[in-house]
């Protein structure tokens, strides 16, 4: 496949390195700052965004920039017709924007806050582990995570993503809080909370808490490969899909679609 990658930094040279080893060519790099990408546009300038990417004539496009520039580049690639892949977080807000920007102009876009494999699976884990608890009123739960120091936004997609499974496993849980608590916390309320330190690649962990034991869960990345390796396989996925109709244009999808049965 030919495949555009639209942002340049770390993450982007390694979804390089991946795509390329999947058998792949990269045949556009976009970015407004990266010295060496391919082609490199005025920040919010989405019609040359748009032009980098129709004239490199790439067959999907996965983008991985910064949660201020997300939204922009989407608005800008749906339209393109081609298979978007988005790793970039912080945009969760906005997803019925561009759920009906995808039905208007028939772009198809898979996200997910984390494409590594073993997060995914801890997704369900997690989900799973919360029903078990939830029979044990003496048990509470909360979400820690911890990244580099050069990540942008907080707490992590994953971290917001782990969250929403623990309440879907624990009805006890009903809000989830992401600021400091000034008081003590009510019972239906679930804390998620965030270090920034070093070169953290990213560490999540769920605990459930009794006056008896903890137990808790941990997903500990030991590099960003399986990210992007996670990506790159999710665009196959998306475009052959597409392809055969399993999938259908004009929607947002997310890994449990693109891997059916593996992550619901």
């Amino acid at each position: 496949m030919k495949i555009a990658l639209v942002g340049y930094g770390k993450m982007g040279h390694m979804l390089e390195q991946a795509a390329l080893s999947c058998g792949h060519t990269v045949v556009t790099t976009v970015d407004v700052a990266a010295p060496d990408a391919k082609v490199k546009i005025a920040a919010g300038d989405g019609a040359a965004l748009a032009e980098a990417v129709r004239s490199s004539g790439a067959e999907g496009v996965i983008e991985f920039s910064h949660p201020s520039a997300v939204m922009g580049n989407i608005r800008a690639l749906l339209p393109t017709g081609l298979p978007l892949v988005v790793g970039t977080t912080g945009w969760t807000d906005m997803e019925a924007e561009v759920a009906s920007l995808a039905a208007k102009c028939g772009g198809t876009l898979m996200r997910s806050a984390n494409f590594s494999i073993g997060v995914n699976l801890f997704y369900k884990i997690v989900q799973e582990a919360a029903s078990l608890v939830s029979n044990f009123s003496e048990y509470d739960a909360a979400v820690w995570e911890m990244h580099h120091n050069q990540k942008a936004d907080s707490p992590s997609g994953t971290a917001l993503e782990i969250a929403r499974r623990v309440m879907a496993g624990d009805k006890r849980k009903t809000e989830m809080v992401t600021d400091a608590f000034h008081g003590r916390p009510a019972a239906n309320q679930l804390h998620v909370s965030s270090t920034r330190c070093g070169s953290v690649p990213g560490t999540h962990t769920v605990f459930f808490d009794s006056a008896a034991d903890t137990i808790e869960l941990t997903h500990t990345a030991r590099s960003r490969q399986g990210f992007a390796a996670g990506a790159v396989h999710a665009l196959e996925r998306l475009a052959a899909m597409l392809a055969d109709g399993s999938l259908k244009p004009g929607k947002l999808y997310g890994m449990a679609d693109v891997f059916p049965g593996l992550f619901g």
